[in-house]
């Protein structure tokens, strides 16, 4: 289904046609119908499926359709700044030919954002991106007026609960008019996430896209190695597979900072995004990442949600990630849109029974990739009998005794 097919508003075929949209995902195509006709939807879709257009695209028709000056119009929440700030310059792009007005709002600015996020919070903008505990810093102060708000959006609303912003979410819909129109997008429907919406949502649409599954035509491979064998495997995989972005993953910022320090050594041209860094940092880095000035990117599992580069071809996870939907979200930075995408996974001797977790989540085996030989010998995959076995077909060297880094499966 073609975008010209959902009855936009001139303007807002000007944006999509500049953002090069052409043709709906399946998501957008269920989604966008039903946001249009005013009804409520709860919507289950995996990363990558463009679920940021679904509701973007709609909300900003019916706001331009029938505008109120002075009003805060949408309210979107998110769960970390990033996310805040990537949706921020969706609706740059898609409402660039329009009169609407937007602003992000989240924690680690500087007081002349404060104070331009309180005029919008009391003067009114037509789309208000945030963070819960920014919006509840404001809320608190007794200023925001949100009496004119007609769209609530909770975007990655299983993300946020897990992080802890349950009763800072409640707070703010107290805020909030009762008649309104309610989103809620999550990546996975847990019991927690069917409560909320029967509290918030009225006779909702419930849309389902592919849960809990990365893209098929992701590229999947794990490679069984010991510990110290991953930087030299990274090395080489870096420099033998062709990428204009690569994303690595490690679970612990200080992992994050020394594997940059030895890819940087090497001559890769690399940077890194974890929580040590001011916010003026990440988005310098980000910026350069997305622009392709910087290539190669070493981050933490804050960039595993949320982060939409349509040029990222390869993912790396340095470590298995602690849960199969860590593992979706981190592998689905590839792939987008219509693009093709690897993702290759380090499987440490310690690793392979979260692994094998993950595999039996996706429902299918892993390509166990072979090693390099002159890498020497690798292990074995026997996660259920956690065996210290080694591969037959690996080579024959010794095992290496040097750690490199200590075991990172521990999380941030």
């Amino acid at each position: 289904m073609r975008f010209t097919e959902f009855n936009f508003h001139p303007q807002i075929l000007e944006g999509i046609e500049a953002s090069n949209y052409e043709t709906a995902t399946p998501v957008q195509e269920q989604v966008i119908p039903p946001i249009l006709e005013g009804r409520d939807v709860i919507a289950s879709a995996q990363t990558g499926t463009g679920k940021t257009a679904a509701f973007l695209l709609p909300v900003m028709n019916r706001l331009l359709t029938n505008h109120v000056d002075g009003q805060v119009g949408a309210l979107i929440i998110v769960p970390t700044r990033e996310l805040a700030i990537q949706i921020s310059q969706h609706i740059e792009g898609l409402s660039y030919f329009t009169h609407l007005s937007s602003i992000a709002i989240y924690g680690g600015n500087d007081a002349q954002n404060f104070v331009a996020e309180k005029k919008a919070l009391q003067m009114g903008a037509d789309v208000i991106v945030c963070t819960p505990g920014r919006m509840i810093a404001h809320l608190n102060m007794g200023y925001v007026n949100m009496k004119g708000l007609r769209f609530l959006i909770l975007d990655e609303a299983d993300r946020m609960l897990d992080m802890g912003f349950q009763d800072d979410i409640n707070k703010i819909i107290k805020a909030l008019p009762a008649k309104r129109q309610n989103l809620l997008f999550s990546a996975t429907m847990p019991e927690k996430i069917r409560q909320l919406a029967k509290r918030i949502l009225h006779e909702p649409v419930e849309i389902n896209i592919a849960i809990s599954k990365p893209p098929e035509k992701i590229i999947q491979k794990a490679f069984l190695v010991y510990e110290p064998q991953k930087l030299p495997l990274i090395k080489k995989l870096l420099r033998e597979t062709p990428y204009k972005n690569a994303l690595i993953f490690c679970s612990r910022k200080q992992t994050v900072k020394q594997v940059r320090r030895e890819l940087k050594q090497s001559g890769f041209n690399i940077e890194e995004i974890h929580s040590d860094l001011e916010q003026a940092q990440r988005e310098s880095v980000l910026g350069s990442f997305a622009s392709g000035r910087i290539p190669l990117l070493v981050a933490t599992d804050i960039l595993s949600r949320g982060i939409d580069i349509d040029t990222i071809d390869l993912v790396i996870n340095w470590d298995v990630p602690g849960d199969g939907e860590d593992y979706v979200h981190r592998i689905g930075r590839t792939a987008r849109a219509e693009a093709d995408g690897a993702a290759f996974t380090l499987v440490g001797e310690k690793e392979q029974n979260k692994f094998a977790v993950i595999e039996r989540l996706l429902e299918k085996e892993v390509e166990k990739a072979p090693v390099p030989k002159e890498l020497g010998e690798t292990p074995a995959y026997h996660p259920r009998s956690r065996s210290h076995g080694h591969s037959h077909s690996q080579g024959h060297g010794e095992r290496p005794k040097r750690k490199f880094f200590k075991s990172s499966s521990r999380k941030r």
